[in-house]
């Protein structure tokens, strides 16, 4: 399957990529390593100590965001189908993660 932009996929792109890059500045901010196996998890659940930094409000606004990029990531794979919508989600990950490197913690090898 082709993965030629087109102003659909392009809309997608840029609302990850929003909310995406707003998640990793809350992650900064509570020093939680996003990219660390089991991260992600810990924050759905609630659990702030998964943080460097006790910063509720941030915690919050953080753990809202990850279970809209969740949701909206479901709906971007009945719009797009699976294909395209993971792609454009893991090239905005990958964007993100070339722009603030280690800052987001080390993943699984």
């Amino acid at each position: 399957m082709s993965l030629e932009p087109d102003y659909r996929s392009g809309r997608w792109a840029m609302h990850f990529e929003e909310i995406d890059k707003e998640i990793v500045t809350l992650a900064l901010m509570c020093e939680l390593p996003l990219a660390t196996p089991g991260a992600l998890e810990r924050v759905l659940h609630g659990d702030i100590s998964v943080c460097g930094k006790e910063k509720p409000a941030a915690f919050g606004k953080l753990r809202g965001l990850l279970m809209l990029h969740y949701s909206d990531q479901a709906k971007a794979i009945e719009a797009l189908g699976p294909e395209q919508a993971l792609a454009l989600v893991g090239q905005v990950v990958e964007r993100l993660r070339e722009r603030f490197g280690d800052r987001l913690g080390a993943p699984e090898a």
